[in-house]
């Protein structure tokens, strides 16, 4: 017979899924260490006795992992290691009945804008005037700054609206206010998420606004780098690319999902854009701003995709040679316009186009770094690890992209630290060098 734990309540927040995700625990953790409570994050060692489990819900593989997270912590209940586990975020926001049903030694479920709810049953109280309060669980030097939630469009593929709700811009006071605080806390990187960033504004302001958002941006003393994340093809506001042009705060850096380039693929996805507009608004980027690294991601295996269509994809891909990519497999999304189409195209066949892009990708890689070598780059440094220290330059985000790796027995660079490098050896994503004064 289980019997409940003794010890003082420790709260362990453990998140599961992208970077808002991130950003939420870190609300979430900022406002329980506001009332009082013991909280940590992900802390293995000594676990904490009440457990809440921030999910994500976006693909197949990911609502597995945060079941699977879920079952490990109601085992851990079950055995009398831990006395309460909490379930939030987008998989309880989307399947609580089911999950209720299925996994009910979880003492409760909340969804993505239960957050008050959620610290009521901890105990503790939302506090309305703790804006810009985050326990940030990245490292020192670099925070995400979440400018707006859910998301108003109708890709056929995405299940976020469901999950995230309409799009909601957070105003701009708000949110350089929070900017400064994060600097008076060490941060020196911004990188700004949302699921849609080139939609900001228009709820608050008629107008998209992320350009006079930058603009307030840059003025906060200590953010030395600003980097965008989650841009959305149709209907970019092309004035912030004058800003990261003339803003050396504003990171030569958009991560832009394309998704895909056949234009029959890109109405039945319902991306408001096609082949042609695709290629101009890149062709704009270059033009523009001819230093912007961008990245996108694409999806391979979508219902309809022929091997011709993705043979167009992959040819597309080697021509526009950009400097970072990722590639999803299709993954079926109950309630979304896509799962009314047959989902036609066998696993393997999927993987395998995921495979097919990645090689070219990888080359292409190569070949750009190569002409990296004998340059110099400022980079900054987010942690050591084995043998070197491993930082990046403004053309990479953290966990997602290349990384400039300093060898630890011959040099010291300290983390968190901007530091200028030369590069001397290059692969297919890593970059190696020396500091120089």
């Amino acid at each position: 017979m289980r019997t409940k734990s003794t010890k003082q309540n420790k709260i362990n927040v453990v998140t599961l899924g992208c970077s808002k995700n991130v950003y939420d625990s870190e609300v979430l953790m900022g406002q329980l260490k506001a009332n009082g409570k013991n909280v940590v994050h992900e802390d293995e060692n000594d676990e904490g006795n009440i457990v809440v489990i921030n999910t994500c819900g976006f693909i197949g593989k990911a609502k597995e992992e945060s079941v699977n997270t879920i079952l490990h912590y109601a085992n851990k209940k079950e055995d009398g290691e831990v006395d309460k586990v909490y379930v939030t975020g987008c998989l309880s926001e989307r399947y609580k009945p089911d999950l209720e049903a299925e996994i009910s030694n979880v003492d409760q479920y909340f969804g993505t804008q239960d957050l008050p709810n959620l610290l009521k049953v901890l105990e503790a109280d939302y506090k309305h005037e703790l804006i810009g309060e985050r326990l940030t669980t990245t490292p020192k030097h670099y925070a995400y700054l979440k400018i707006a939630e859910g998301c108003d469009r109708p890709c056929s593929f995405c299940a976020i609206p469901l999950m995230r709700g309409k799009h909601r811009s957070t105003p701009i006071e708000e949110l350089v206010q929070e900017a400064e605080k994060l600097a008076a806390n060490g941060i020196k990187e911004l990188i700004l998420i949302a699921q849609d960033l080139t939609y900001y504004g228009l709820d608050l302001y008629g107008k998209r606004n992320l350009a006079d958002l930058l603009k307030e941006l840059v003025k906060v003393e200590g953010i030395e780098w600003i980097r965008l994340h989650y841009a959305f093809p149709a209907g970019f506001p092309l004035d912030v690319l004058e800003v990261m042009k003339n803003e050396p705060k504003v990171c030569n850096y958009l991560d832009i999902p394309l998704q895909h380039i056949n234009t029959e693929i890109l109405k039945s996805m319902r991306r408001g854009t096609t082949y042609e507009k695709t290629n101009k608004l890149l062709r704009e980027f270059r033009t523009s701003v001819p230093k912007m690294a961008i990245r996108t991601t694409l999806i391979v295996g979508y219902p309809g995709e022929t091997d011709e269509i993705f043979q167009e994809l992959k040819a597309w891909v080697t021509k526009m040679r950009f400097e970072r990519l990722g590639v999803f497999a299709y993954s079926y999304e109950e309630d979304t316009h896509a799962a009314t189409l047959e989902d036609n195209i066998p696993e393997e066949v999927k993987e395998a186009r995921v495979a097919e892009i990645m090689e070219v990708q990888a080359q292409i890689s190569w070949e750009l770094n190569q002409e990296k070598v004998g340059n110099v780059y400022r980079c900054i440094f987010d942690r050591k690890e084995g043998a070197y220290f491993i930082g990046r330059t403004e053309h990479d985000s953290p966990d997602v992209d290349n990384e400039v790796l300093v060898d630890a027995s011959e040099n010291y660079v300290k983390t968190g630290e901007f530091i200028n490098i030369k590069i001397h050896e290059a692969g297919d994503f890593d970059l190696y060098g020396t500091p120089v004064k």
